[in-house]
């Protein structure tokens, strides 16, 4: 029951059919989402969670001379400024790019949330998103959710789509949406593969996005025997195994490190495939349950809304 993606004026684009680097500096590997409204997404990024405006600059600059093309960022991260000079200071031209970014809970809002985009744009240095997404299934996600369709329309961003909502607010948004969300960005990893959720998506439309595809370390993730012993058998990572894990289940990843050489090994998972068995093996460690954020914890919510209310009253 995906609602109708219609209307957009979309700026010119250069992009190749078969994704990036006609005309570009280098191929990289990569393999690509079709999203909804035919856009095509690299199903491999690097995200900048928890990283400082100062230190994203480089870091970005070292991930996509590792191969990356798309970079993964958000208002509430303090460092889309760095970002946006990372992605200039790369060399490499910007429509060779993807860039995801979101609206933060606090910038909901007829109008308000339009003017946050446009915010996101100057911070950037760029004149349209590849993706913006809405933080938080809070506040008043419907109001914002119209200005999200509004910026499509006017083609301040390629595509539209949310992160952290779950099956029943991501079907809520779908059947009073006029433009349904092209993604959901949700915690998956090994230890919680978001089944359900993943076959919701399906029969939404919306391409699956995975935050913390390492489970943020947790569970001895990087030290755990299963994913260990595969890794040997195809000379990989824990990391790498996890990632390949996600791909294979059709799942937009977006690793985090700060070494360059730590990037360059989550990008390396594009030539080898894990066989039947090896993938019956890893959906054995599924809890089924979060282990990084639980948004059905009420103390965790209560705490986050708390903030957002802090942070609309300073707006005032």
């Amino acid at each position: 029951m995906a609602c109708e993606h219609n209307g957009a004026k979309h700026k010119p684009c250069t992009r190749g059919a078969t994704g990036y680097g006609a005309g570009g500096t280098k191929e990289v590997p990569m393999e690509y989402k079709t999203l909804s409204n035919g856009v095509k997404m690299p199903m491999l990024g690097y995200g900048v969670f928890q990283i400082d405006d100062a230190t994203t600059e480089p870091c970005v600059v070292d991930a996509i001379a590792s191969g990356y093309r798309m970079i993964d960022t958000a208002q509430a991260y303090g460092n889309e400024r760095g970002v946006g000079a990372g992605i200039k200071a790369s060399g490499v031209a910007r429509d060779e790019l993807f860039i995801v970014s979101k609206v933060w809970v606090s910038n909901y809002g007829e109008g308000k949330t339009y003017d946050s985009i446009k915010q996101s744009l100057e911070l950037l240095g760029v004149d349209q998103i590849d993706l913006m997404l809405l933080h938080q299934a809070y506040n008043d996600y419907h109001a914002a959710w119209r200005d999200m369709e509004r910026a499509y329309k006017d083609g301040l961003v390629r595509a539209i789509g949310v992160s952290n909502f779950n099956p029943t607010r991501l079907l809520d948004i779908c059947t009073f949406a006029g433009v349904a969300p092209m993604v959901n960005q949700v915690e998956t990893h090994v230890f919680w593969q978001q089944h359900y959720a993943h076959e919701n998506m399906e029969n939404l439309g919306v391409a699956h996005m995975a935050w913390g595809p390492f489970a943020e370390g947790a569970n001895n993730f990087f030290q755990n025997p299963l994913l260990s012993e595969i890794g040997e058998k195809y000379g990989k990572s824990v990391g790498q195994v996890a990632l390949r894990y996600l791909l294979d289940l059709g799942i937009i990843v977006i690793p985090k490190s700060t070494h360059k050489e730590r990037m360059e090994e989550n990008f390396d998972v594009f030539d080898f495939q894990l066989s039947d068995e090896d993938k019956a093996k890893i959906a054995e460690l599924d809890c089924d349950r979060s282990i990084c954020y639980d948004h059905r914890d009420v103390q965790l919510i209560g705490g986050l809304l708390n903030l957002v209310k802090g942070q609309i009253a300073a707006q005032a």
